[in-house]
Formats: C-alpha cells, sequence, structure tokens
C-alpha cells in the first residue's frame, strides 16, 4: 500500500528558471544614447538643432499614439493632439535655442533629479506622492531629487564663476567664484526645476495609466521610448528657456 500511496502523489513543481536582468540591456542603451547625444552637443549648430528636432518628433508621435488610446472621440483626439504639439514643440525650441552651456545645465540637472529621486526613494521608501498615477514614486524620492538638482546647480554655477573669474588680471579664483556666484539662488532654482521635472513625469504616467500601456513605445531596448526618457526634460526645458529669453537671451552659442 505505501508504494502505491507513493506512486499516486503528485510530481514535485518544476521551480521557474530565474527572470534575467535587462540591466546589461538597459546600460547598453544608455551607452549608446550617450554617444549620440554627447556627439550632437560636441557638433552644435545645425546638428544639434537636428537632433533636438528628431527627437521632439519621436517624442510627439508617441504622445499622439498614447492620445488615441485615450481619446473617446475625434474632437477630443484633437485637442490632445494640439495641446501635445504645443508642449513638446515649445519645449524642442527652447532645447534648440538656449546656449550649449545651458542646455548642458538643463540636462545634468535632469540627470541628476531622477538619480537623486530613484536612489533616494528606494533607501527611504515612505509615503507615495500619488500612487494611483505612479506607485513607485515617493515624498523621500522627491526631496532626495531636489537636493541632487540643488547640488549640481551650484556646483555648475560655481564652475561658471570660476571660468569667468579668469578673465580677471589676477587669474581664475574659487574665492572670488563663491563670493561673485549666487550659490543661494542657484541651489534653490535647482530644487524648483526638479519639482517640475518630477511634475512632467507624473504627467506622462498618467497618461500611460490612462492608456493602459507600461511605455510610451519600444524605441530604446530596456528603457521604453522617447517620451519615456524626456518626461522630466520637457517642462524644465519650457522654464528654462522661456526664462532665459525673456531675460534677453538670442541665439545660441
Amino acid at each position: 500500500m505505501e508504494g502505491a500511496e507513493s506512486a499516486q502523489l503528485p510530481a514535485a513543481p518544476t521551480p521557474a528558471p530565474p527572470a534575467r536582468s535587462d540591466l546589461p540591456v538597459r546600460v547598453a542603451s544608455a551607452v549608446v544614447m550617450l554617444v549620440i547625444a554627447g556627439v550632437a552637443l560636441w557638433q552644435g549648430d545645425i546638428v544639434l538643432k537636428v537632433f533636438i528636432a528628431l527627437v521632439a518628433l519621436g517624442v510627439f508621435a508617441e504622445y499622439t499614439a498614447l492620445a488615441a488610446k485615450i481619446a473617446p472621440d475625434p474632437a477630443r483626439m484633437v485637442t490632445a493632439v494640439v495641446t501635445g504639439a504645443v508642449y513638446i514643440g515649445w519645449a524642442g525650441l527652447a532645447l534648440s535655442v538656449m546656449p550649449r552651456i545651458m542646455l548642458v545645465g538643463v540636462l545634468g540637472l535632469v540627470i541628476c533629479t531622477d538619480t537623486g529621486a530613484y536612489f533616494t526613494g528606494r533607501a527611504l521608501g515612505g509615503p507615495k506622492i500619488a500612487p494611483s498615477i505612479s506607485p513607485s514614486k515617493t515624498w523621500s524620492g522627491l526631496v532626495g531629487g531636489m537636493l541632487a538638482a540643488a547640488v549640481w546647480t551650484s556646483l555648475y554655477a560655481l564652475s561658471f564663476g570660476y571660468l569667468l573669474s579668469g578673465l580677471s588680471p589676477m587669474g581664475p579664483s574659487l574665492i572670488e567664484a563663491v563670493r561673485t556666484t549666487h550659490l543661494g539662488t542657484a541651489a534653490l532654482v535647482g530644487a524648483g526645476l526638479a519639482v517640475a521635472a518630477q511634475v512632467g513625469d507624473f504627467y506622462e504616467s498618467w497618461l500611460k495609466r490612462r492608456a493602459g500601456v507600461k511605455d510610451s513605445g519600444r524605441l530604446i531596448p530596456g528603457h521604453g521610448g522617447l517620451f519615456d526618457r524626456v518626461d522630466g526634460l520637457l517642462p524644465v526645458a519650457i522654464i528654462a528657456g522661456t526664462a532665459w529669453a525673456a531675460a534677453g537671451g538670442a541665439g545660441g552659442a
């Protein structure tokens, strides 16, 4: 009987193979993106403007695809497309006309915001900001992103001030750079723009949640679409570029 009973026992389930990490793909894609963007920045002028225009067109295409899944009728689809054209077009224009030194500062700020928010949120956790829109975003992550952006803008402004101090007869001076650079203002600007970057991130997450998709596209292996990569950059570009133009800025540097 023992043998008969043991023969009728169900076989143990085969353990599922461990999920493959997409980290190598993500890293490789990130390196390729950085190289392409770096070459465009290095070339500047028409190459940089064409690159920004192509990215903006790609983002607009992904935005339109999301809107098509959300809009219940043609009238609202037209409204969504016009809204996206203004939002993305404004950001693209701002990026294409601002000086390269400012463009690098804006890109660095958004990267620092995302990095600071990611690691702080994972390390500290805590209450979610809007779990129904983006379940992974926490208040601690927002603060971490703001702090990282504040440090970036302060150091970037200080570096620029140091380079400018080199034009004086006494040569470059860190003390003079600290004295003439408004580090507190730079930090506050960075923290404020970090909030704008997070708002842009939430806006895209809201669109994807309503459209019922995880990513805005599949163009970038391991990263999703272009919109997924620049969601936080768009509002920051609009604010920084518009402020620069309002202050009397002219064509790119």
